[in-house]
């Protein structure tokens, strides 16, 4: 999946959970719902464009500022388990 696309889709997540007054619990819920709903191939680009791009910034797409603080934040989280052969 291009990168310009999982941002886009990281951003209605954001957009989502901005509305929420408590930011720890918008933090919480945008990487919950990564977490979940996300294929672990989603979630590796994603992190592998931040470890490029630490702005979060794609030149025609940048990724809302509380989608790039909650994968910043839980990274370790959001990073899929390497398999066992």
């Amino acid at each position: 999946m291009e990168i310009v696309n999982l941002i886009r889709m990281a951003n209605r997540i954001g957009q989502f959970f901005d509305a929420m007054p408590d930011r720890p619990e918008a933090l919480e819920g945008v990487t919950n719902h990564i977490q979940k709903f996300w294929e672990p191939r989603m979630r590796t680009e994603l992190l592998d464009f931040l470890a490029l791009s630490p702005d979060g910034d794609a030149g025609e797409e940048q990724l809302h500022p509380l989608v790039l603080q909650a994968v910043t934040q839980h990274r370790e989280r959001l990073t899929p388990l390497a398999r066992v052969a």
